[in-house]
């Protein structure tokens, strides 16, 4: 009591102080609390896709009596027995003919071969939601007594294109046209960007024309990226006539999207530079040009690099702009030429993510693993560049 009082005594004494103090507590716990939320999100996250996406790098073969003739090359379900045919891959007994190219000794005889497992039986053998006959799974049981199933790494999903059978889809054809697509949006957003960036923030005036163009660039950063495929497919596609699906009308929809961030990163990357540096070039007799070219740009290098990996990251992420263009489509083959009809990673996830055989959840998750390895690579590499070419002045 005699303490309180005291305090009500002091001439300096506020009398809000223990709220204040009280209510910073509180702010601190709910931003801890906030903080903790996200981690765990972010951790659950994490886990449940590397949970369900670990499973894809494996598949399953099974050791059966094949027959190779030229009736069974013509008709490849009478390659195997009939007991075996629920077992077996559809997909490997259609490349029969291909086996029997390749293994010319096979032809006229029936051999004991490994062959790709059904997905039901990959499902089976996983611990993972399954169809099958109580007949088909004794004859699983039976033979992984007999050691005729085994589990290896799954090669195919890295070097087949999708297909609809689930045991043979892969990611390659998606991966190539997202590298092709990546290619184009990089050759056109780059040099435009960079170049835009050096214009508005070098040379251009304090109008009323350069204000203008400042907020649109903003704005346009902001807009929802589906925006960008309708301007996509009205302009690449609809006016100037060129192949739908391809890697080249991708390329030019994602460098649409990825030119404001390019260019505001850029700006801000030259910005950064003192003026002490232009104003030393001008000291030497040096003109605008020849400044900004020889000293500025080198070292504003580093955020423009940066900024232009993180657009390019950002880019390879979307979905939304190349479904409006047709990227979504079945694309089994991977693309030779940036006119031909190619998908990329984050469609075909999308594509996976809406098929009904469970064998495509775990391939959806591993593309997702695969897809983020490839955007913290890209970030990495933004910043190791970064640190690499920084000059300190």
């Amino acid at each position: 009591m005699g303490k309180k009082n005291k305090n009500k005594n002091n001439p300096f004494y506020d009398p809000s102080l223990k709220k204040r103090h009280a209510s910073a507590k509180r702010f601190k716990k709910f931003t801890l609390t906030s903080l903790i939320f996200s981690i765990a999100f972010l951790a659950f996250f994490l886990i449940d896709i590397v949970g369900k996406g670990v499973p894809a790098f494996k598949i399953t073969y099974v050791k059966v009596p094949v027959t190779i003739n030229e009736k069974t090359i013509k008709i490849y379900n009478k390659a195997v027995e009939r007991k075996y045919r629920a077992v077996v891959s559809r997909a490997w007994l259609r490349d029969i003919r291909v086996l029997a190219e390749q293994r010319p000794e096979l032809m006229n005889t029936t051999t004991e071969l490994w062959a790709l497992a059904d997905d039901q039986v990959d499902q089976y053998l996983k611990g993972h939601h399954y169809n099958m006959k109580d007949k088909e799974v004794a004859l699983v049981e039976k033979l992984k007594e007999q050691g005729n199933i085994k589990q290896e790494f799954n090669k195919i999903f890295f070097t087949q294109g999708d297909s609809k059978i689930p045991e043979y889809a892969g990611l390659f054809s998606a991966m190539v046209g997202s590298v092709l697509t990546l290619i184009i949006t990089m050759l056109v957003a780059f040099p435009i960007g960079v170049m835009t960036a050096i214009y508005l923030e070098e040379f251009a005036g304090d109008n009323k024309f350069t204000r203008f163009i400042e907020v649109n660039i903003n704005n346009l950063a902001a807009i929802p990226s589906i925006l960008f495929g309708l301007l996509g497919l009205a302009i690449f596609i609809n006016l100037f006539g060129m192949p739908r699906s391809s890697p080249l009308v991708g390329g030019l929809t994602l460098a649409l999207m990825t030119l404001p961030i390019i260019i505001v990163s850029s700006r801000a990357a030259l910005r950064a530079v003192p003026d002490s540096i232009r104003q030393a070039g001008y000291g030497l007799g040096l003109n605008k040009i020849q400044v900004t070219r020889d000293h500025v740009l080198p070292l504003a290098f580093p955020g423009v690099l940066t900024g232009s990996i993180i657009g390019l990251a950002q880019a390879m992420g979307e979905t939304a702009p190349l479904i409006i263009i047709g990227m979504i489509a079945f694309i089994p083959d991977a693309p030779s030429m940036v006119t031909q009809a190619a998908t990329v990673m984050p469609a075909q996830l999308f594509t996976w993510a809406g098929m009904p055989e469970r064998m495509y959840i775990e391939k959806t998750a591993a593309g997702i693993m695969v897809l983020l390895t490839i955007l913290i690579s890209l970030n990495a590499l933004a910043i190791y560049l970064r640190k690499k070419f920084e000059v300190k002045w």
